[in-house]
């Protein structure tokens, strides 16, 4: 019988390609400073990427719900989190 196995060489193994998010799209300051956080997932351990997407739908949902008359175009965090 063939016994399947993985390559011993790391290098052999495709890496994995994380999409960049589209800055240039975004017009928003708030949800454009909220997708910059996504640059940080390929670099952090698979178990601190959930604290990552909550920080990331929190500052979204602040950004959703903010009023855009009331932004402070010198304010970069209206959750009230640091940047």
């Amino acid at each position: 019988m063939t016994e399947l196995t993985e390559p011993d060489d790391a290098t052999a193994q495709p890496a994995a390609e994380w999409p960049q998010p589209g800055g240039q799209d975004i017009t928003d300051p708030q949800v454009a400073q909220a997708a910059a956080r996504l640059l940080d997932i390929p670099g952090l351990p698979a178990a601190d990427h959930e604290s990552v997407y909550n920080r990331l739908h929190d500052e979204l949902l602040a950004a959703l719900n903010s009023d855009p008359a009331d932004i402070d175009p010198g304010e970069t965090d209206p959750a009230g989190g640091a940047p």
